[in-house]
C-alpha cells in the first residue's frame, strides 16, 4: 500500500535529475504529486522523453532547467524559474555531482575545482536562492545528498571526500541558522548505488582484474560495506519523502546514513 505523504501540489527543484539518483528521487516526488523542476546534463532528446514520460505517469507538472552547476547566475536562475512557473518552492534536493579518482599528487588542478564547484558550492548557491523564498512562506525543506564519503575517506578521491564533507558540514550550520524558520536542512549519506556510472565500472573492472563481475561488486566495489548490497533507489526515496513531507519536521541537521553499516564499522 502506497504511504501519502501529503505533499500533492508541493513544488521541488532536484539538481543533477537527468539520470540516476536525482533522476529517481525527481520521480520519487513526482509520485507524491509534487511539481518538479529537473535539472542536469545529457542528450537533449533523452531528457524531454524523460521529463514528458514521469508527468505522463504522475499527477504532476515537470519542467526542465540546464543550468550548469559551476554557474552561480544560473542556478540563481533556475530556482527563480521554478518560483515563476509555479509560485512557491517547497523542496530543494541538492544532488548534483560529479567523480575523478587519481593520486592527491596527480590529481589535476581543473578536476578539483569542478569538483568543489559541482557538489559544494552549487548546494551553497542552491540553498542561497531558494531560502529568501522558503522563508517567506514559512516553510521549506532541503536535503542535500552527500555520500558515505562526507563521514569516511577512501584514497584517491580527496575532492570528492573534501566536497562531500563539506556538504555534510555546510548541512549542519544551515541547519542551526533556519532552525526558527520552518526550514529543516539535513544531508542523506548513501553508500554505493548501482547507478549506470558503477554499473561500467563492475564491467571495467572485471575486465582489468580477469575476475567476474561478481567479485569485482564483492570484493572491490562494495568492500567497505558490510552487507555487501547496493543500496537501491527506492531507500534514498523512502527517506527523502520522510524528510519532506511533515513527518520529518523535528529532523534537520542531520547526516543520515544510507549505507549497509560502512560508517558503522
Amino acid at each position: 500500500m502506497a504511504v501519502d505523504y501529503k505533499l500533492e501540489g508541493h513544488v521541488a527543484v532536484v539538481t543533477g535529475s537527468t539520470s540516476g539518483i536525482g533522476q529517481a528521487l525527481a520521480t520519487a516526488l513526482a509520485e507524491q504529486g509534487v511539481n518538479v523542476v529537473l535539472n542536469g546534463f545529457g542528450d537533449p532528446q533523452k531528457i524531454e522523453a524523460d521529463r514528458q514520460a514521469i508527468q505522463a505517469r504522475t499527477n504532476a507538472a515537470v519542467r526542465y532547467h540546464g543550468a550548469d552547476m559551476t554557474k552561480p547566475a544560473e542556478i540563481a536562475d533556475m530556482i527563480a524559474f521554478a518560483k515563476a512557473e509555479f509560485g512557491r518552492l517547497d523542496i530543494l534536493v541538492n544532488n548534483a555531482g560529479v567523480q575523478h579518482v587519481a593520486p592527491v599528487d596527480e590529481f589535476p588542478d581543473e578536476k578539483w575545482d569542478q569538483l568543489i564547484a559541482v557538489i559544494l558550492s552549487s548546494t551553497f548557491h542552491a540553498t542561497k536562492a531558494a531560502v529568501p523564498v522558503m522563508k517567506a512562506q514559512g516553510r521549506g525543506r532541503i536535503v542535500n545528498i552527500a555520500s558515505a564519503h562526507g563521514l569516511v575517506a577512501s584514497a584517491f578521491k580527496a575532492p570528492y571526500v573534501a566536497a562531500k564533507h563539506g556538504v555534510v558540514g555546510f548541512t549542519k550550520s544551515c541547519a542551526v541558522e533556519l532552525a526558527r524558520t520552518g526550514i529543516t536542512v539535513n544531508a542523506i549519506c548513501p553508500g554505493y548505488v548501482k547507478t549506470p556510472l558503477i554499473e561500467s565500472q563492475i564491467v571495467d573492472q572485471a575486465k582489468a582484474r580477469g575476475i567476474a563481475p561478481e567479485r569485482v561488486v564483492e570484493d572491490v566495489i562494495l568492500a567497505a560495506q558490510p552487507n555487501k548490497t547496493f543500496v537501491e533507489y527506492e531507500h534514498l526515496a523512502g527517506l527523502l519523502l520522510y524528510l519532506v513531507s511533515d513527518l520529518g519536521a523535528s529532523a534537520t541537521g542531520a547526516a543520515m546514513t544510507v549505507d549497509g553499516a560502512w560508517t558503522a564499522a
